[in-house]
């Protein structure tokens, strides 16, 4: 089966070494607590806010060992009126025999705004 997993954060700055930190932390998370292999991902699409543009957060899938032949896409984020600024957003598309809700969507720093229905406890 192919399954989501969404995963998001947000940034203090406008600063590439901050964009690039928080969009690796969140991904080696997204991967740790899903136990993700490179070889299951489909693709990988990578969304910011408009007030993000210091650098390509998917240069951060890059530097995880073994993920360099996954495709990662990044995009702008719909700039929806009072949406939550300085935001990356992941959607990980992969090959699982996970259920929906066995699937743990990672929302860190002020992204855990968008989901708390979906931020799961320890």
């Amino acid at each position: 089966m192919t399954r989501g997993i969404r995963g998001a954060t947000t940034v203090t700055h406008n600063d590439e070494k901050e964009i690039l930190k928080q969009a690796k932390d969140l991904i080696v998370e997204m991967i740790d607590m899903n136990n993700v292999q490179a070889t299951d991902v489909s693709h990988v699409f990578i969304s910011v806010t408009k007030d993000l543009n210091a650098t390509f957060p998917a240069k951060a899938l890059r530097e995880i060992d073994g993920w360099k032949y996954v495709p990662v896409m990044c995009m702008a984020e719909i700039d929806v009126p009072h949406g939550l600024k300085q935001c990356i957003r992941v959607m990980m598309v992969t090959n699982t025999n996970k259920s929906q809700e066995e699937i743990k969507h990672i929302f860190k720093n002020e992204a855990v705004k968008l989901r708390p229905d979906l931020v799961k406890g320890d």
